[in-house]
């Protein structure tokens, strides 16, 4: 493989730097620069815990580390010594899935939420003068008003007084320690607890264009640290949305059902934006460091960068039917081509003092090292990653021309790789490539080969035929304008046939049979008549639903691809009573939206909000066993993510150009949970393991995969990644492995009791 000339730099250069530009903050630029990431290697795991690790997290200064585990226990450690302080036996009767210090508590006061819907406050002072497993405390303050699992806690830098809980009942609730440090099980008599800060109950979206009316199951939310008033949360859509707290009204209690507040703005994908799949959901959602950016990891799909900020004049928003425009053939206005570069216009009367010439060049030499590859067949991933490093890295400093010429190769190079959504990211280049040079063939010829890989015949026609009107000698075009045609007329033979067979079928069963998806997802997210009434009543419903579930562990190849030898077939056949059902909601205390006759008219009036699209996707990950995987940000600057993967490694890209930094072996599972130290070149991971495993830069050679060995980079890096693409782009239904199922709580698939698969203790 031929040498790519990305931007890696070193700490030396960094260290110069600092005499030509004395703005710099080199101590946060230092501590997680990319030659400290790529060595960085395993130095230590924690033993301590008796189960999956499912949270960790630093204090303020990071000298003390907290986790949470199926066990039920509080850990608290030290990163000096890098020992074990304190475990504690919460009583939590279900996984801990979220813990948190308390900030200017002096650390003596943490927090912890579980599956069993309850929220503990814990004060480590107890502590004092006892044995490391003398850790039975009773918690100082007990909050029970959630009635679901309680997915993640958020607290306000520099407030020790008030805790936010975001739960799968669909509430996001405010607890004030100085108000009351307990209140009284959710559904009992005395209930009121008047804490409910967003009541998301009826706020589920199953597209942009639908009206929200189902129950939210929250399963993440943020606070930003710079601008404490902003409040982040995502749940079982695709939709984060983002709340100022000053806006919203006073807290309530859960006895009825209130309309979703109005948020400052939603996130999502715009090609995620009108799925309408019941299993596709957000599984954690976070602020940037500095506040100006968010970031969403969603369950069978990939990290995406979102702009938070309007002043920055990079935040794109779309609303409801661009996605559509965006595939339809309409004439778009070229950009001016004799525009120079942003970097080359002359600011307070003096260019720019940078080697604008030189960052032009390698701009240059990496697109046409990447038109080679496409050429060639060969190196596609690091071909994109290079075309990434010249729009996303120095697209202000390209002119016009190589841009469109970059946005072109991308796409096709997208075209040729298939991950998923590889497609929709093409339909954008070619629409970028389009707005330059709306005369271009390939952006044309390329956007049908799109459209057609997504089954938008109809569309890519239109493109084809303009791409045939722009190049009439090109026998490409011509090829695919008859393919095409050829493909929509026997598609309208079907129909046709069809139609003359008369009605269809009947169906053999007249019960309704569910996917696993269905049962693992919806069931959560549609039970809302369970939301309301005590949990006892829960319990007495008189409405059973019977669920057949076929799984298969094995499928055929996908996209010619032969998939793993090692997976073995079979089926598991489970019949499972579900009590209540979203239909059969009645809403004595408030309803979901209208009945289903006007949900036409509803979707009539209704008009969808604007929402921020995606600036920056980061893949090669898989994320679709767990929902409580985490994408965060790494470094004080925030200028790298990392996400935990299925497959047991996790995954570092840079933030601005996506590209693929360091990829290491973490799980013998899965990894959830990736958590930077505030201030050193220091990472705490943790998944289904026991143990938690801390990661410094302590590599001989700095290197993309773990160890930093000399040899060569890429030896199992681009064989990971293909084997996660095509896990996600398979059914959920068919890529959990027998070992992983045995290692979760089956018993759990019991009346009433069934949850989306979560870490279970080995």
């Amino acid at each position: 493989m031929e040498e790519w000339p990305f931007h890696n730099g070193n700490v030396h250069n960094l260290l110069e730097s600092r005499h030509i530009d004395s703005r710099q903050n080199v101590d946060h630029s230092l501590q997680m620069h990319s030659s400290l990431i790529r060595r960085l290697s395993l130095e230590q795991e924690l033993e301590g815990h008796q189960g999956c690790v499912n949270a960790v997290a630093w204090n303020s200064n990071g000298s003390l580390l907290i986790s949470g585990s199926d066990d039920a226990r509080i850990n608290i450690w030290s990163y000096a010594g890098r020992k074990l302080l304190h475990s504690i036996d919460t009583g939590h009767s279900g996984n801990i899935f979220c813990t948190k210090f308390v900030p200017e508590t002096s650390d003596e006061l943490v927090v912890s939420g579980a599956a069993d819907a309850e929220v503990r406050l814990f004060n480590l002072s107890r502590l004092s003068g006892r044995g490391l497993n003398d850790g039975t405390i009773s918690p100082s303050a007990l909050y029970q008003c959630h009635t679901k699992r309680v997915k993640k806690l958020a607290v306000e830098v520099g407030n020790p007084n008030v805790l936010w809980s975001a739960s799968e009942d669909g509430t996001l609730r405010q607890h004030d320690f100085r108000e009351g440090t307990s209140c009284p099980p959710a559904g009992s008599s005395q209930q009121e607890c008047r804490n409910v800060l967003l009541d998301l109950r009826c706020g589920a979206k199953r597209s942009l264009a639908d009206p929200p009316r189902h129950n939210l199951a929250l399963k993440s939310c943020d606070i930003s640290s710079t601008r404490p008033h902003l409040l982040l949360v995502g749940g079982n859509d695709a939709f984060a949305r983002l709340y100022d707290r000053r806006m919203l009204l006073p807290l309530t209690s859960c006895q009825k059902r209130m309309s979703p507040p109005t948020c400052v703005n939603y996130f999502c994908p715009m090609h995620l934006s009108d799925r309408g799949r019941s299993s596709f959901h957000l599984t954690h959602v976070t602020f940037s460091p500095n506040g100006e950016a968010v970031l969403l990891s969603y369950s069978g799909e990939h990290v995406y960068l979102m702009d938070v900020n309007h002043a920055t004049g990079c935040l794109v928003q779309y609303t409801s039917g661009d996605a559509s425009k965006l595939m339809t053939f309409t004439p778009v206005q070229s950009r001016l081509e004799h525009q120079p570069p942003v970097s080359c216009v002359f600011q307070n009367g003096l260019a720019r003092r940078s080697n604008i010439a030189g960052r032009i060049e390698k701009c240059r030499m990496l697109v046409e090292i990447s038109k080679r590859s496409l050429e060639e067949g060969t190196n596609i991933f690091h071909a994109i990653e290079a075309c990434n490093e010249v729009l996303d890295g120095h697209g202000s400093d390209i002119w016009p021309t190589l841009r469109h010429e970059c946005f072109c190769t991308r796409a096709a190079l997208l075209l040729k790789r298939k991950w998923k959504n590889d497609p929709h990211m093409a339909i954008r280049d070619c629409h970028n490539a389009r707005r330059i040079d709306r005369s271009s063939f390939r952006a044309h010829y390329y956007m049908a080969e799109a459209l057609e890989q997504l089954g938008k015949h109809k569309e890519a026609l239109d493109f084809a035929v303009a791409a045939q009107c722009l190049s009439p000698s090109d026998t490409m075009a011509a090829k695919k304008v008859e393919k095409i045609k050829k493909h929509l007329a026997a598609a309208e033979a079907e129909k046709n046939n069809k139609a003359s067979d008369g009605a269809p079928r009947s169906e053999p069963r007249t019960g309704r049979v569910l996917s696993l998806s269905d049962i693992l997802y919806r069931s959560e997210a549609n039970s809302d008549a369970s939301q309301d009434g005590p949990r006892s009543e829960r319990e007495d419903s008189d409405y059973d639903e019977e669920l057949e579930l076929d799984f298969e562990t094995s499928i055929s190849g996908d996209e010619g691809r032969d998939v793993e030898s090692n997976v073995t077939s079979g089926s598991l056949n489970l019949r499972i009573h579900r009590r209540g059902d979203s239909t059969r909601e009645t809403g004595a205390k408030g309803s979901c939206g209208s009945p289903s006759s006007s949900s036409q008219n509803d979707r009539a009036a209704y008009q969808p909000e604007a929402v921020t699209d995606m600036k920056q996707r980061y893949v090669g990950h898989c994320n679709v066993g767990t929902d409580i995987k985490q994408a965060s940000f790494l470094g004080q600057r925030g200028e790298y993510v990392a996400s935990g993967s299925d497959d047991g490694r996790w995954f570092v890209w840079e933030k601005r150009t996506g590209r693929l930094i360091k990829m290491l072996l973490g799980d013998d599972a899965v990894v959830n949970c990736v958590q930077c130290h505030p201030f050193d070149c220091f990472v705490a991971t943790s998944g289904i393991d026991s143990t938690i495993k801390l990661w410094t830069p302590t590599a001989a050679v700095p290197s993309m995969v773990a160890g930093g060995s000399a040899g060569p980079e890429t030896s199992n890096v681009l064989e990971a990644m293909e084997s996660n693409q095509r896990k996600l782009c398979r059914n959920r239904e068919a890529i959990l492995p027998f070992e992983l199922l045995e290692r979760l709580r089956m018993h759990e698939f019991s009346e009433g009791s069934l949850h989306p698969f979560e870490c279970a203790q080995s």
